[in-house]
């Protein structure tokens, strides 16, 4: 599981969404996509739920998602939007 950084604000739309990382001092640009994996990632969902949600929203096919959805999961975590919570779900 994922948790979105505490330093990170950001705004969604039908285009995607702007991410302010207020500690670190930079802005992201999502499309569509990365913007409602991480609208389900401040819910709380989980990875397995994430890639559901997204190929039935998007009518993609699970193992593209799966796979496009880690990817984008280890660039969140490279530029520290996001941080894994481990099993006892503390950080």
């Amino acid at each position: 599981m994922h948790k979105v950084s505490d330093s990170i604000r950001s705004t969604h739309g039908q285009d995607g969404a702007i991410v302010l990382d207020i500690r670190q001092g930079q802005i992201f640009n999502l499309n569509l996509v990365g913007s409602r994996i991480l609208e389900l990632l401040e819910c709380g969902s989980t990875e397995e739920q994430i890639t559901d949600a997204i190929s039935r929203e998007f009518t993609v096919d699970i193992e593209t998602v799966r796979k496009d959805v880690a990817e984008f999961l280890e660039e969140l975590k490279a530029n520290k939007l996001v941080a894994a919570v481990p099993a006892n779900g503390n950080l």
